[in-house]
């Protein structure tokens, strides 16, 4: 059993953010994920595209208003010039806005802690995958479930190879919140995700289904070689996708199939893993999240939960509490935070980041945008098998 970490922090790094004004969901789940562990505190915000909302949005934060700003370029080229100037910048803007924000942090050498997907075009995550590598700055993706430690858990047992030779993923993210029009109600929300301007070519496919191929791509570390998409917009008007079904074939021969649906009734955060080797299984979801199914062949189902008998360390490290005291969601988040902190340390301290610390990197948010625009293209062939 491992029992959880117990770590020293050196004083808290100061965090901007982009984005996250009143009633945004997103940028609140932010803000609570970076104060989890004591690693960061929010003391600068462009927190709307209005001047006005911007500086009630940073008043309700408790900001101090000379470092409430009506642009992000305004933040960015100010923190800069300060002697306290923020550490790193959280952006959770819609898609569209995720490069030419990061970029003006990126070029002041300002680390970056950007929302998922990468951007709303390949041409933009391509421009800003150069401009995160040619930078000192690091850029991380919160891809948040890789957070979660059953999915550290699953990740080292494949790579041990407790599963084998891998032959068959099934990956799925159900919700149900799109099964109707709710975008024509006035949810700022639904606006802009199913807005091709704003989302880009993804609807389903981009909010939900870029984070069930990141997880199986990152536990089982496969390299997609082709696919071949389904897309659907059921919903009358709709401009983008609500549901996708995408068959997969691996590098390495094995197969896999994903479904990213928004319109599937009685589903909330249906996001679930199978992955299956010639010598076993493993299966998760991430609305029971501290237990993982070990099935080895021809021997009785195991349940792994979260530090209890049979987690490993990798798991362990990112666990906070014993087994028993669940932890959900938004410590899954804090881990990508945490993560973040470590690596950002360790480059003010000029050392190598340590070989453990792992986040998603603008990598692998190219590697996202490349998956949607291939099953969009795929779509449009009927369903043709093309390469990413």
């Amino acid at each position: 059993m491992v029992s959880g970490r117990n770590e020293k922090i050196a004083g808290k790094l100061r965090l901007g953010m982009v984005g996250g004004g009143k009633d945004a969901f997103i940028g609140g789940v932010h803000r609570i994920a970076a104060r989890i562990d004591g690693e960061f505190e929010l003391v600068a915000g462009a927190l709307s595209s209005t001047p006005e909302r911007a500086l009630e949005s940073g008043r309700a934060l408790g900001l101090d208003e000379k470092r409430i700003y009506g642009s992000f370029q305004e933040m960015a080229s100010r923190e800069a010039r300060r002697k306290d100037g923020i550490d790193a910048v959280a952006i959770v803007t819609p898609n569209h806005m995720h490069y030419p924000a990061a970029r003006e942090f990126l070029k002041r050498g300002i680390h970056v802690i950007c929302d998922k997907p990468l951007t709303s075009t390949m041409a933009d995550a391509k421009k800003l995958q150069k401009l995160a590598h040619d930078s000192d700055a690091l850029f991380i993706l919160t891809h948040n479930y890789t957070g979660y430690p059953m999915i550290r858990q699953a990740r080292e047992m494949i790579a041990r190879g407790d599963l084998g030779t891998i032959r068959v993923i099934q990956a799925e993210y159900a919700q149900d919140w799109l099964t109707e029009a709710v975008e024509e109600t006035g949810s700022k929300q639904a606006s802009w995700r199913t807005d091709p301007a704003q989302s880009g070519a993804g609807g389903a496919l981009g909010d939900i289904g870029t984070h069930a191929y990141n997880l199986l791509s990152f536990v089982t570390g496969l390299e997609l070689s082709e696919l071949s998409a389904d897309l659907q917009s059921f919903v009358k008007g709709r401009r983008l996708d609500d549901n996708a079904h995408v068959m997969m074939r691996f590098s390495s021969g094995a197969r896999g199939m994903l479904w990213a649906s928004q319109v599937s009734p009685g589903n909330e955060n249906g996001l679930r893993l199978r992955i299956y080797g010639d010598k076993g299984g493993l299966e998760w979801g991430q609305e029971d999240p501290n237990y993982l199914w070990f099935t080895p062949f021809g021997e009785p189902k195991r349940l792994i939960t979260r530090n209890g008998a049979g987690a490993g360390a990798a798991a362990g490290r990112v666990s906070r509490v014993p087994p028993g005291h669940p932890e959900g969601y938004l410590e899954g988040f804090a881990t990508i935070y945490a993560e973040a902190a470590r690596a950002i340390r360790a480059k003010q301290d000029k050392k190598s980041v340590d070989k453990d610390v792992i986040f998603p990197t603008v990598d692998d948010g190219v590697a996202g945008i490349a998956f949607v625009e291939a099953c969009v293209k795929s779509a449009k062939k009927n369903g043709a098998w093309v390469k990413p």
